[in-house]
């Protein structure tokens, strides 16, 4: 300030250094400046996939030292379908979680949309598609309905769910009637997409092919619309690696589907829908509408987003999600029950999401957390039967492993916050 009161000019450097996005010189250095980004995601809580991809990689290694069978061909493709039900449950988990809200009535709701195929397609006689587009329209209502109280009246979605919970199973068994279990014929559409499997060689390895190619085509137009808007992109070698390392992952999985039966018609569902919706919460507005309410709901707010409706978009897609998954499971025993939705489904599709990486404080996850989750939950089951062990055993290791990702996840944010990154 000058000695009149006058505010004097700032005077402008002009040699100063313009800021560089700190990514570019990770990029710019090659492999070193990665494995030093890497260690300062580390330090900083940023874990990602990494800690269950590890505890998968341990579970495995050491199912497969006591009992040779489990990593055999036949019990990994069998895995491969069995964790479709659950799987496809937990999809619609992780949207709730990211923001950062529960969903405690998913088992229940998949029971009665299994309830209410069986029922139009065997009882009535229904055209199987129209069946199952019923029961498809009755998981999206399910997801309006909670999702209205939940957004528009104020209720919390913990207190709205669990009241749906204990309601959509009395529905389910009023549905269901007097006889309380319907059989599928087993030549119907759901029990078709769940035991189809493509015995040529050639659909494994094809699909691996066209995921691998997908993937890298999509890659280099997002590093070029990058370039092209002047933001920093991966680099050729960067794009290329992460492409080998897929296409490992593929093919080997790939080649062991086909040392046994071959393709599971389920497991490839599974994986577009995992894909399809990973893209929608990646790479669209509604997506980063999900996450930004997930990490700041005011600022959201602020932002011009609609709050509620997104809200309860997302409880439509959760109980959809549900619908798929009970479909696949009630496809799995071949029948719609009293029990189907019951027992330990609905702690196993909440303990996917959170252990396969999705936060349960809201705004970090991923739609493949639904898959690594399964499969970590999917691997211990198989491998306590193979041995023999009982559910009492299964259900305190489940246990622990979804306790052990909370904490791991409540420790990262503890930390990211300590960075100054959350």
């Amino acid at each position: 300030m000058s000695r009149d009161g006058v505010n004097a000019p700032v005077p402008v450097a002009h040699d100063a250094i313009p800021a560089v996005d700190p990514r570019l010189i990770v990029r710019q250095e090659g492999i070193s400046g990665y494995l030093g980004e890497f260690k300062r995601r580390l330090s900083s809580g940023e874990l990602g996939s990494l800690p269950v991809v590890l505890a998968l990689i341990v579970i495995w290694a050491v199912f497969g030292s006591l009992d040779s069978s489990f990593l055999s061909a036949q019990n990994l493709s069998n895995l491969s379908q069995q964790i479709v039900g659950t799987g496809m449950i937990a999809i619609g988990v992780v949207f709730v979680l990211l923001l950062g809200e529960i969903d405690l009535s998913v088992g229940s709701v998949s029971g009665l949309c299994a309830a209410i195929f069986a029922v139009l397609d065997v009882t009535h006689g229904v055209n199987q598609w129209v069946a199952l587009v019923a029961a498809l329209v009755g998981g999206a209502l399910v997801g309006l309905i909670q999702g209205l109280f939940f957004a528009k009246v104020g209720v919390p979605a913990f207190v709205v769910t669990l009241a749906g919970n204990l309601g959509w199973n009395g529905l389910m068994l009023q549905i269901l009637g007097s006889s309380g279990t319907i059989n599928l014929s087993g030549n119907d559409i759901v029990s078709r997409l769940y035991s189809t499997i493509y015995s040529k060689t050639i659909a494994a390895y094809g699909t691996a092919a066209i995921g691998v190619a997908l993937f890298l085509v999509a890659s280099l137009l997002d590093a070029r619309r990058r370039r092209a808007a002047g933001v920093p992109s991966r680099p050729p070698a960067d794009i290329a690696l992460r492409t080998v390392a897929l296409a490992v992952v593929a093919f080997a999985a790939a080649y062991t589907l086909n040392q046994y039966k071959g393709l599971p018609l389920a497991l490839l569902i599974f994986l577009i829908f995992i894909v399809v919706l990973d893209f929608v919460l990646r790479r669209t507005t509604y997506g980063r509408q999900v996450f930004a309410l997930g990490g700041n709901i005011e600022g959201a707010r602020r932002a011009g987003i609609n709050v509620s409706w997104t809200r309860i978009s997302v409880f439509m897609i959760c109980s959809t999600m549900a619908a798929v998954g009970g479909l696949f499971l009630a496809a799995q025993i071949q029948s719609a029950s009293q029990t189907s939705g019951g027992g330990n489904l609905l702690m196993n599709c909440i303990a996917a999401a959170v252990i396969g990486g999705t936060s349960l404080f809201g705004g970090r996850g991923s739609t493949w957390s639904a898959l690594l989750g399964a499969l970590v939950i999917g691997s211990i089951q198989s491998g306590m039967n193979i041995m023999g062990l009982s559910n009492a055993i299964q259900f305190m290791i489940t246990g622990a492993v979804l306790l052990a990702a909370v904490v791991i996840d409540s420790l990262s944010r503890k930390t990211q916050k300590a960075a100054g990154r959350a």
